[in-house]
């Protein structure tokens, strides 16, 4: 089928990289190897941090102007007619102000994959696009949830016949698979290249270095890292941002900070690290988590959002409660000085994350979904 594809928060083509604009990718990819033909629908980014009524005013009725261009591009046949409208991520602060007035027009089905509603913004800043998510909800055929967390906000909001399903998050797990295989020959390249110690331990942390959640995770990282004592271990950082400086500030020497990397060279990076770590402050679920896994290594996560969904604790992971910054050094601590269950609970991630959240298991389950809206 066709599918018109929107990403309201972050177009997919956006160029700072996010996890967001990489499971928009990601879906778009799954769609495709499941046969469909994918087509972005718009690139209006509709995201007000500020709460600035003003600016939802004007995005709004900019949404409105590219729907009725968008309607008119299709009935003239200028643009191929979708079978069916696909937002990625729904949520007060980016929601969607195009696709439930076309999918209305055209007279076909409107789907969500991930949705948020936050009751507290109902009578606040961003009221307007609040009530407009609750609208598009309400018009929706499907919503697909990846964090499970959500689902009890969203079900009260959807309609009489609206189905609401959750998919496991998911990734294209090759390219960490292959560099997990070549483990040896990555780290002893990555130990000359940035002189360390190959028979040291590896912890490896991923996310943007951004004011806000992350920079507070970063922070937390750092705390509990100081409480490891003497321990041999070095910390490699994938990311970079505006905060980078309080970030190599928060880890202290003994992290290196590689910045922002492209996927292969993180792949690589993951593959010959020994332990993934990240508070996950105020996270959705996180996909560099789940990254990590594929590439076979355990996980030290603190326990929020749909985080729990990606790692099984004790399993393939360790969570820990959200802000318990001694328990997180005493879930690293422990890892650090175990490292054939460290192995272990690493050969256990990278088969759930093939088995569970890969990239073929999730086109055959959005397949299916979405033909029960387009046979």
């Amino acid at each position: 089928m066709r599918i018109a594809f929107y990403a309201p928060l972050k177009p997919v083509d956006h160029p700072v990289p996010s996890g967001d604009r990489l499971v928009a990718r990601l879906l778009i990819a799954a769609l495709e190897r499941a046969g469909h033909q994918v087509s972005p629908a718009a690139h209006l980014r509709s995201w007000d941090g500020a709460g600035d009524t003003a600016r939802q005013a004007r995005l709004e009725r900019l949404g409105g102007w590219l729907g009725r261009r968008l309607v008119k591009g299709i009935e003239t046949g200028r643009i191929a007619r979708p079978d069916l409208w696909l937002t990625y991520h729904l949520y007060h602060k980016a929601p969607d102000w195009i696709g439930p007035p076309v999918a209305a027009a055209l007279g076909i089905p409107y789907a969500v994959v991930e949705a948020s509603v936050a009751g507290k913004q109902a009578a606040g800043r961003w009221a307007r696009p609040h009530r407009a998510v609750l609208e598009a909800l309400g018009q929706a055929s499907l919503v697909i949830g990846l964090n499970p967390a959500d689902a009890e906000g969203v079900r009260p909001y959807l309609g009489a016949h609206t189905d609401h399903v959750t998919l496991p998050p998911f990734l294209d797990g090759t390219p960490y698979a292959e560099a997990a295989r070549d483990r040896r020959r990555h780290r002893l390249d990555l130990a000359r290249q940035l002189r360390l110690d190959p028979d040291a331990p590896w912890l490896v942390a991923v996310g943007m270095m951004r004011p806000g959640d992350k920079l507070v995770s970063y922070q937390q990282m750092g705390a509990a890292l100081a409480l490891l004592g003497d321990r041999l271990w070095h910390l490699l950082v994938i990311g970079d941002g505006a905060a980078r400086a309080e970030v190599a500030a928060a880890l202290g020497p003994r992290a290196t900070l590689l910045g922002a990397l492209e996927p292969a060279a993180l792949a690589t990076v993951l593959g010959a690290a020994d332990l993934a770590v990240w508070p996950a402050h105020n996270e959705a679920f996180g996909m560099a988590l789940l990254e990590a896994q594929a590439a076979g290594l355990p996980v030290v996560a603190g326990d929020v959002g749909g985080v729990s969904a990606i790692i099984a604790d004790g399993e393939t992971g360790m969570l820990v409660p959200p802000g318990d910054i001694a328990g997180f050094a005493r879930a690293i601590a422990g890892l650090l000085e175990d490292p054939a269950r460290r192995r272990a609970m690493g050969e256990a991630a990278a088969k759930r994350a093939a088995a569970t959240h890969g990239l073929d298991a999730a086109a055959r389950q959005l397949d299916r979904l979405l033909r029960r809206l387009v046979p």
